[in-house]
C-alpha cells in the first residue's frame, strides 16, 4: 500500500514567490514597528494638517492587539470606533433570524449589505465629529469603518477563514458583535458561512479597490503588510502561474491514519479525517515577498481575478466564486462516514438560497482489501420502508445499511460519481480525494452509525430535509 514505509514529499507549505516587477511592487513589511514606521512615513509626505487614516477589518481580527501596537503607537489626536454605530444585537437578530434559523447546521445565505448592520444617524453624527476637527491625525477603525469615510489612507486587515474557525473554537472568539463566546462551533460556524462571510466578503471586495495597504492579521503579535500595489501584482502573477492553496487538516470521529503518515503529520488527540487542499473559500494563499510570507484567504485571488481565474464561461455561470473543490477523506483504520445525501438543485435553491448544489465524485488513493464505498437504493428497497428505518434509527434502534444501500468493494485508482440525491459515504480503511462542486456545508446526514461528535454531542442528522431529495 502507498502509505506504508513511504518518505513524505508532501509540501505543507506552498508558497508562491512574488516576482519584483519595480520597487513597489515588492512592497511588504513585517512587525508593527516596521508597519508603524511605513504608515508615519505615509503620513508625512501627505503634508497636510489634517490626516485620516481608516482602519477597516474582517471579523476575527484582534482588535484590542490592534489597538496597543498598532493604533496607539501612530499618536492620533482622536479615535473613533466605527462600531459603537452598529445597530444592536437584538435588533439584528430579528433583521437576521430567516438566515440563522433555528437549525444546528443550516441557515440561508445572506443578501445583506454591511450598511444594513448600522445606525444612519450614528454614522452620520461620526462624519460630523470628524469633520469638526481641523488638524491632527484622525484613526477611524472597526468592522466597516470605511462607512464613514476612506479617509486619506484607508488599511484593510484580513485572516484566513481557517483561523477565525481556531478562535471560535478556542472561544476566543463571538460572532460578529453577539458575544456567543462558548455556543456550540457548529452554531456559531452557521451564522458565519451563512451571513457573516457573505456580508464581508462583499464589503471587502469594494474596498480591496480603494485600500493604499492590507494587513495580515493572522498571526498573533506578528503582522505582515503590503501595498495595494503589491497585493495586485502578486495576484496578476498566481493567476498567469501554476499555483497551491495552502492546505489545513481536521481531525473527525471516522478519521485515518494515512494522512499522518503521508504528509507528515503530528496528532496531538484525534486521527485526522479531512484534508482542505483546494478549496478556495477555506484556504489560503502565502504570497512570498523575499523573504516575508503573507497570507491572504484565496478567495481573494477569485474576487479580484476572477474573470482570468476561471474564464469568460465559467464565470458568466457562477460569477466570483470557484465552482470546484478538492479535499481528502481519510478513514484509513478509522471508521465509516456518515450515510449522507446533497439536496437536489431546486431543493437547495428553495431552500437555503445557493444557485447550485454538490455534485461530487470520490477518486481511491488508496485502499485495503475490505475498502467500500455505499451508493444509492437498492433496487428493491421501498423508499418508505427506508425512511421509517432511518427515523427509528434515530430513536435508538441500529439502522441496517446493508439492507437498504448499495455496498461496492473499491480498490486503488477507483473513480466513483456521486450526483446530487444520491445516499452515499465511504467505508472505512480507503483514502479518498474528493472532486466535487463547491457547496460543501449542504450535507444531510441521515445515519452515522451510532456515533457521537469529538465534542460529545450528537452529531446533527437531517432526515426532514433528506428525505426530501433522495
Amino acid at each position: 500500500m502507498l502509505w506504508e514505509n513511504r518518505q513524505s514529499n508532501y509540501d505543507k507549505y506552498p508558497k508562491i514567490k512574488i516576482k519584483e516587477i519595480d520597487e513597489l511592487s515588492s512592497e511588504a513589511y513585517e512587525g508593527y514597528a516596521d508597519i508603524v514606521s511605513k504608515i508615519k512615513a505615509t503620513v508625512e509626505n501627505l503634508h497636510k494638517e489634517k490626516v485620516v487614516i481608516v482602519l477597516d477589518y474582517y471579523h476575527g481580527v484582534r482588535v484590542e492587539e490592534l489597538q496597543i501596537n498598532l493604533i496607539e503607537k501612530l499618536n492620533p489626536v482622536k479615535t473613533f470606533y466605527a462600531e459603537e454605530a452598529r445597530l444592536p444585537e437584538k435588533i439584528l437578530f430579528k433583521k437576521l433570524a430567516r438566515n440563522i434559523t433555528d437549525d444546528r447546521v443550516f441557515g440561508v445565505l445572506s443578501v445583506h449589505k454591511i450598511n444594513e448592520f448600522y445606525d444612519e444617524l450614528k454614522i452620520e453624527a461620526l462624519k460630523k465629529q470628524i469633520d469638526e476637527i481641523k488638524q491632527g491625525l484622525i484613526i477611524i477603525y472597526g468592522i466597516g469603518a470605511s462607512l464613514i469615510t476612506k479617509g486619506d489612507i484607508l488599511i484593510y486587515g484580513d485572516l484566513a477563514r481557517w483561523e477565525i474557525q481556531q478562535r471560535f473554537r478556542s472561544h476566543e472568539l463571538d460572532n460578529w458583535g453577539v458575544g456567543n463566546y462558548d455556543e456550540d462551533i457548529l452554531r456559531k460556524y452557521k451564522r458565519a458561512y451563512f451571513i457573516e462571510w457573505r456580508v464581508l466578503d462583499r464589503h471587502k471586495r469594494e474596498v480591496f479597490e480603494e485600500m493604499d495597504f492590507l494587513i495580515d492579521t493572522n498571526k498573533k503579535n506578528n503582522p505582515k503588510m503590503i501595498t495595494q500595489k503589491a497585493f495586485y501584482t502578486a495576484l496578476e502573477q498566481a493567476v498567469n502561474q501554476p499555483f497551491r492553496l495552502v492546505p489545513y487538516f481536521d481531525e473527525g470521529v471516522w478519521g485515518g491514519t494515512w494522512m499522518e503518515k503521508v504528509c507528515d503529520l503530528k496528532r496531538v488527540k484525534n486521527n485526522f479525517a479531512w484534508c482542505f487542499d483546494g478549496v478556495p473559500e477555506e484556504n489560503s494563499l502565502y504570497l512570498d515577498f523575499k523573504g516575508i510570507v503573507v497570507e491572504i484567504p484565496a478567495i481573494d485571488l477569485v474576487f479580484v481575478k476572477a474573470k482570468k481565474l476561471l474564464g469568460e464561461k465559467v464565470y458568466a455561470r457562477f460569477g466570483a466564486e470557484f465552482p470546484i473543490r478538492f479535499d481528502f477523506l481519510d478513514t484509513m483504520n478509522g471508521g465509516n462516514l456518515s450515510l449522507q445525501v446533497h439536496p437536489i438543485i431546486d431543493y437547495i435553491q428553495q431552500n437555503f438560497g445557493m444557485h447550485y448544489t454538490q455534485d461530487e465524485s470520490y477518486y481511491i488513493l488508496d485502499a485495503k482489501d475490505d475498502a467500500c464505498v455505499y451508493l444509492g437504493i437498492k433496487e428493491d428497497v421501498d423508499k418508505n420502508d427506508l425512511i421509517t428505518a432511518l427515523k427509528d434509527g434515530q430513536q435508538g434502534k441500529v439502522f441496517e445499511a446493508d439492507k437498504y444501500i448499495n455496498k461496492f468493494k473499491v480498490k486503488k485508482h477507483d473513480h466513483i460519481s456521486i450526483p446530487a440525491g444520491t445516499i452515499h459515504c465511504s467505508g472505512k480503511n480507503s483514502m479518498v480525494l474528493e472532486i466535487s462542486s463547491t457547496p460543501y456545508i449542504f450535507t444531510m446526514k441521515l445515519w452515522d452509525w451510532g456515533r457521537v461528535g469529538l465534542d460529545g454531542l450528537p452529531r446533527p442528522v437531517h432526515l426532514e430535509h433528506g428525505e426530501k431529495v433522495i
